[in-house]
């Protein structure tokens, strides 16, 4: 794999992250979530500008669109950017009106933008289903996680149209594909947030940020996050092969698990409050790691993609 992006990759991360500068931010993140809304602005902003139809455009592919989705998550944007922009593209070869939310009937709770959502779809074991939605029909639900969030209710459990046959493994395996880039986005958030703050905070006349032992946490938070984010453009790029998809997701729910934990006590007891931003990607990193079933249900998806199921 190349490291190195192409000057239209870095065109369009370039482009992506000042828009994302004018329309996104963690504070904005933060609003948005004590109201549990989606950022329809934002949404219209990147549809606008053709980012949220990078895979499909013609002039770009699932690379270029997990370059938009990992911004998006960087910069804390309340749209469903991961399911809009990567997994049905991946899965379906199109797109599909958004908001678009991903639900699992197999693991009951919140589903991410369900209660936002035009486009639902529907995980049923090997089948997947997909329904439109009108607004009010999926209840809202309050949680700390900073997205949005949903239940769907039983009288939506059952409808749909039937994608085809295939379509429950593929849009899977898109799906870990695009939450291993909204992991890697996310914990960058994090980490960055957190290494801006220990550049700042001192103590013994120091920066925080200077202390080696402080340096060596940071170093390994950092090694943890560009493999993730590597894994996951990798998998993108190779439009999310079972196993590659479902390892992706592992490590980086496993290293989000870690990642938080660091971060939170780098950050001391400011990191646990509002007024502070590490909370916007935190919480998030909580909603995003155990999505799909967690580390665990991605590790097995990948043992069984290599060795098939027993």
């Amino acid at each position: 794999m190349d490291f190195e992006l192409s000057e239209e990759q870095r065109a369009i991360a370039e482009a992506v992250a000042a828009l994302l500068a004018k329309h996104a931010g963690w504070e904005r993140a933060a609003a948005l979530a004590r109201e549990g809304a989606c950022d329809f602005a934002l949404e219209r902003a990147l549809a606008d500008a053709g980012f949220l139809d990078a895979a499909t455009s013609g002039e770009a592919g699932l690379l270029e669109a997990a370059l938009v989705v990992e911004a998006v998550a960087h910069a804390a944007g309340a749209v469903a950017a991961g399911a809009a922009a990567l997994a049905v593209p991946a899965a379906l070869g199109r797109a599909l009106p958004g908001p678009v939310a991903l639900a699992d009937l197999a693991q009951p709770g919140p589903v991410r933008f369900a209660a936002d959502a035009r486009t639902l779809l529907l995980l049923d074991g090997a089948a997947a289903r997909a329904l439109t939605l009108e607004p009010g029909d999926v209840p809202r639900l309050e949680t700390p996680y900073g997205y949005p969030m949903g239940r769907i209710p039983v009288s939506l459990a059952a409808a749909g149209h039937d994608l085809g046959p295939g379509a429950g493994a593929r849009l899977r395996d898109a799906w870990r594909a695009a939450l291993a880039v909204e992991l890697a986005g996310t914990m960058r958030g994090a980490l960055e947030t957190t290494l801006g703050y220990l550049k700042q905070r001192r103590q013994f006349g120091r920066p925080l940020a200077s202390f080696q032992a402080v340096q060596h946490r940071l170093a390994a938070c950092s090694v943890q996050v560009e493999a993730a984010r590597w894994l996951a453009f990798e998998t993108a790029a190779r439009r999310a092969p079972a196993e590659g998809a479902a390892l992706a997701a592992a490590y980086a729910a496993g290293a989000a698990r870690r990642l938080f934990a660091e971060t939170h006590q780098l950050s001391g007891a400011i990191g646990y409050t509002r007024e502070h931003p590490l909370h916007v990607f935190s919480m998030r990193l909580q909603a995003l790691r155990l999505e799909l079933g967690g580390a665990a249900e991605h590790a097995r998806a990948a043992a069984a993609a290599r060795w098939g199921r027993a």
